[in-house]
């Protein structure tokens, strides 16, 4: 029934159950009664009723609608409730019509009605798998020898999940997995066979397993184990075969989305070696839904992501904010393919440009404004504290009274780890940046909120990026120091803290997520030199020294800063601390006149609340 359409394929369906429901009463009124006449009345009445009341109960229960190349027990069992209430229908039918059953042939017709609809359909699943074939398992030991193209392939998980993927990996013929066996630390499973594929061992014996079956091939369907374990099994299995995949996550498998085309490379966000964080998507769209947001810096990665999240929620309006025209064009361009009813409105404007940003919000009044825009690279901010400073510190002033006078809701600004007793400039001029907006948190009605990330996987400028280039390059994999690690968070995560963050704003609070352990950079280059199909002897991992202005370790909250209960779970709140105001306004009305050392040094003074010393202006 491959390639018909459906229409056709459910006047085929049709036909052969009438044919069967046909055969099957007529063959139980003929062993029956042999020498009675087969063609009578009530023979008639219960074969239009049987007709009827089995086609309508395949039509609700979607027996017509399963794809039978795939069917299982519950495909069976479906096949059973029609068929029975088919029955029971006719019995009471006879019952009131001739005030008797024919419990005997009803019986025997329910008997035959079972075997051949339910036969005939696993006849056709086990076609579409094994052909003509009376011996399966030597068919597929044979087409595996005769294809030595094929993947030898070890399932770690044969729970539901990894029990489908290899239903579809053996009944696909278009796909190059040879399944070999399951791997499963339930040991009641040990020994045993599931579809014919035998379950090898735990993940205990996976290098045994590997090396006695010559695997090539791993998928990890286990898509509900906590994401620490799956990290430990996935750094072994890259270790033992040079290929690596797994399915999709726990929400994918429960609404039935398992299928060979899903099965992913495992990627470095696999080894964060914890759970995302979820978020009140109900609170937070009953603050979007319908009004106009506006997000500065929305086509870098933070900010684009904030974005492609925002236009879940239907706002009416999306306002685009960025300085770089081909970055706004792509963002814009790829939210119009989209099937939604936002407008979008894609403005190029600089953020230091005060006069162009308070134009901006009054036209469009936007309720929201989600402050990315910002200069983020660490060694380049060393170099150019000037430019850190009207960027990260000027910008976000402009922007932020733009909101006050505009009487915006909720001002967020996207802020980093590195404001936490910053040593460099970047660190020091974010904090600065969360300095004023939680002093206008004080004189305003708008509520304005930081939000401090970690390291961002994948965003533009974080090490992952470089990593990849320099793997691609032949390495080295360069690190500044074995010990030096950070705390990492997926884009994904980081918008969302972002759109959260706005929702649980009452003004002058620092959100920061748990993010749990940090991780050593060597480690992440470690990872994805395995994760790229090399070893260590093959792509070297190079260590150059700290850069100026790098922390070995960063941190989320000061010790004076944080509040030990999380406000939202996993998401914790930072204390508003007391700081100097005239200080912060010096720096904003006098930055230009200073010598680029003074700068930096006072940028870094400033935002850790040190004594500063007195400078004289440049000439």
């Amino acid at each position: 029934m491959r390639g018909l359409s459906y229409s056709k394929r459910l006047a085929l369906l049709i036909l052969i159950d009438s044919v069967i429901v046909s055969f099957s009463i007529f063959m139980s009124h003929f062993f029956l009664n042999p020498y009675v006449q087969v063609f009578d009345t009530k023979m008639l009445v219960a074969s239009i009723t049987l007709l009827i009341t089995h086609h309508v109960f395949s039509y609700i229960l979607d027996l017509y609608k399963k794809v039978w190349r795939y069917a299982s027990l519950e495909e069976l069992i479906g096949i059973f409730i029609a068929v029975t209430g088919a029955i029971i229908i006719t019995a009471v039918e006879q019952q009131i019509i001739f005030g008797e059953v024919y419990e005997r042939a009803l019986t025997v017709t329910w008997m035959l009605h079972i075997i051949l609809i339910g036969g005939l359909r696993f006849a056709w699943r086990y076609y579409n798998t094994y052909g003509f074939t009376l011996a399966p398992r030597r068919k597929r030991v044979k087409q595996a020898q005769e294809n030595t193209n094929q993947k030898r392939t070890l399932i770690i998980g044969a729970g539901s999940a990894g029990q489908m993927l290899a239903r579809q990996m053996k009944g696909n013929s278009e796909q190059d997995f040879n399944v070999v066996g399951f791997i499963d630390d339930d040991f009641t499973l040990h020994h045993l066979s599931i579809n014919n594929v035998p379950v090898l061992g735990s993940t205990k014996d996976l290098a045994k397993v590997v090396e006695k079956k010559v695997i090539n091939h791993i998928v990890i369907a286990m898509p509900s184990v906590e994401r620490d374990r799956v990290k430990e099994i996935i750094t072994e299995a890259h270790q033992l075969v040079p290929s690596v995949q797994t399915l999709p996550m726990i929400e994918d498998i429960a609404l039935g989305n398992v299928s060979v085309s899903q099965i992913r490379d495992v990627s470095i966000e696999d080894l964060l070696g914890r759970e995302p964080v979820e978020l009140d998507i109900d609170s937070i769209s009953s603050e979007i839904k319908g009004e106009t947001v506006l997000v500065t810096g929305a086509g870098g990665s933070i900010g684009s992501e904030i974005c492609r999240q925002l236009v879940k929620f239907e706002p009416r309006q999306l306002v685009l904010l960025g300085h770089g025209e081909n970055s706004i064009y792509t963002i814009h361009m790829e939210l119009k393919q989209l099937d939604i009813s936002t407008e979008l409105i894609p403005v190029i404007a600089d953020v230091q440009d005060r006069d162009r940003i308070f134009q901006v919000v009054t036209d469009y009044a936007p309720k929201y404004i989600y402050h990315a825009a910002a200069h983020k690279h660490v060694p380049l901010m060393e170099a150019n504290p000037k430019e850190a400073v009207k960027n990260n510190v000027i910008g976000t002033k402009n922007v932020a009274e733009a909101a006050d006078i505009a009487n915006v809701k909720t001002f967020v600004l996207v802020s980093t780890d590195k404001a936490v007793n910053p040593t460099n400039v970047m660190g020091s001029t974010k904090r600065i940046a969360e300095m004023v907006i939680q002093q206008l948190a004080h004189t305003s009605q708008t509520n304005y909120v930081a939000v401090r990330f970690g390291n961002v996987l994948g965003s533009r400028g974080s090490v992952i990026p470089l990593f990849k280039k320099q793997i691609a390059n032949g390495g080295p994999v360069t690190v500044t120091h074995p010990d030096m690690t950070r705390y990492f968070m997926t884009i994904p995560e980081a918008s969302r803290l972002v759109l959260q963050a706005g929702a649980l704003a009452r003004g002058g609070e620092i959100f920061v997520l748990d993010m749990g352990e940090p991780v050593k950079i060597v480690d992440l280059a470690r990872n994805l030199i395995h994760l790229s199909g090399f070893t260590e002897k093959e792509i070297p991992i190079h260590f150059s020294g700290i850069r100026p202005g790098e922390k070995m370790f960063e941190e989320l909250l000061n010790e004076n800063e944080v509040h030990s209960e999380p406000v939202f779970p996993k998401i914790f709140i930072g204390k508003s601390v007391e700081f100097d105001v005239h200080k912060v306004n010096f720096l904003i009305e006098s930055h230009m006149n200073l010598m680029q050392d003074q700068l930096s040094e006072y940028v870094i003074s400033l935002a850790n609340d040190k004594k500063l010393k007195h400078y004289s202006f440049a000439k």
